[in-house]
């Protein structure tokens, strides 16, 4: 990094908000409960950011995915209807953009009008790449005209830094639990019917692949998923 060095208290604040997003992290909530988290925690890490949001560009389309306030969504959807903005530049460059909106006018003339209807008066925005499903920008934003300062864009820079690893490691780790889960479904699935073929094959002296078509045809027959059929008929017999 260049520049003069970040103020210790900045650091510390930075520090006390990761914190607290990794507990948030550990109680295992909903991924909107995660990026909601996300922007809360941004404004308080970041000198002179008063709201915050998420731009996340799904097939190709952006979208507000989180933020702190609905002034904050409503500017988004201003630079997703122009096709225009710094949330979209930064998203698309993987650039820090900051700015002071006084100065904003020539590029992003309808961002920048409602920005300043809304008493927003300066701009910050970060790529946040997690992975091929979540991608886009975490943007900022400040009631003063200040334009946020190169400290603030190289805090941003580090949080999302983090925030990007965090979200990629908690998301591998559900899809390695859904995984596991699938396949713990799916083996207590097959001893199921494993176990209701060896039944129809005792009771009625039948092969392996005959007692199989029995219970495919009554799966046909009733519309009723093979294993849910399976469990019933062995079930039936243990309370019958």
């Amino acid at each position: 990094m260049t520049g003069d060095p970040i103020p210790s208290e900045h650091l510390d604040e930075l520090t006390a908000a990761m914190a607290d997003l990794t507990g948030a992290l550990e109680s295992e909530p909903s991924e909107q409960e995660i990026l909601d988290a996300v922007c809360a925690e941004a404004v308080r890490a970041i000198p002179g950011a008063d709201l915050a949001s998420i731009t996340a560009i799904r097939d190709g389309e952006p979208e507000t995915a989180a933020s702190t306030d609905e002034r904050a969504v409503e500017i988004d959807r201003v630079q997703y209807a122009a096709g225009e903005g710094p949330c979209l530049r930064a998203a698309e460059t993987g650039e820090i953009v900051r700015l002071p909106l006084a100065t904003a006018g020539a590029l992003w003339p309808e961002f920048t009008s409602h920005a300043l209807s809304l008493g927003v008066g300066s701009y910050l925005a970060a790529p946040l790449r997690v992975d091929g499903s979540l991608a886009g920008a975490l943007n900022l934003f400040g009631y003063g005209g200040h334009g946020f300062a190169e400290t603030d864009s190289r805090l941003l820079r580090l949080y999302t830094t983090i925030v990007s690893f965090g979200l990629r490691t908690t998301r591998r780790y559900h899809r390695a639990r859904q995984r596991a889960a699938e396949l713990e479904t799916a083996m207590s699935s097959r001893a199921v019917i494993e176990q209701a073929k060896g039944i129809l094959m005792a009771v009625h002296g039948i092969p392996a692949d005959e007692a199989m078509k029995r219970l495919i045809a009554e799966s046909q027959h009733t519309n009723v998923k093979l294993r849910d059929v399976a469990t019933r008929f062995v079930e039936s017999l243990s309370t019958g």
